[in-house]
């Protein structure tokens, strides 16, 4: 995968790939991660969107009502910075907080019509993002790498 930012193709030096970190499945992930990061950013900077403001926004659209505890763990960041995010797409008219039905001191964090307007706009340029980020696989090995990561993160494909 080569990636362009800023007119300059980034593309990893050809002999280090004979390297053994090569192996490494956290490297291998990192690596994966840090180039699709810059092909969905560009993808969702027409949209004032970031990766983590967009992931906030996907779950808000899920009809799943997440706390922002929930948000924070599930997303693997700090309380406060899903606190930040949610009072951004907040202020833009995206998402509404509202008390959990179980605990209402919890806020739940649900999309508003404009936030799923957007959310389904984004969202193609995201899957496009996706598509260039893992143009070097066949669409049954997307499906299979997406299957093995799930199964990783949570012991199940589904």
């Amino acid at each position: 995968m080569t990636i362009e930012t800023r007119g300059e193709k980034l593309a990893g030096t050809e002999k280090l790939v004979a390297a053994p970190i090569t192996n490494d499945v956290g490297f291998l992930l990192a690596k994966l991660h840090a180039a699709g990061s810059v092909l969905n950013n560009q993808a969702l900077a027409e949209f004032d969107l970031k990766e983590r403001s967009y992931s906030v926004l996907i779950l808000a659209n899920s009809g799943l009502e997440p706390t922002q505890r929930e948000l924070a763990d599930f997303l693997s960041l700090d309380p406060s910075q899903i606190v930040a995010l949610v009072d951004e797409l907040e202020k833009r008219g995206l998402v509404v907080r509202a008390p959990g039905k179980q605990d209402r001191r919890a806020k739940t964090v649900t999309a508003t019509p404009a936030g799923a307007k957007l959310h389904a706009r984004a969202s193609e340029a995201a899957a496009r993002a996706e598509t260039e980020a893992l143009d070097g696989l066949e669409a049954a090995e997307v499906a299979t790498l997406k299957a093995l990561l799930r199964k990783a993160l949570w012991g199940h494909t589904e």
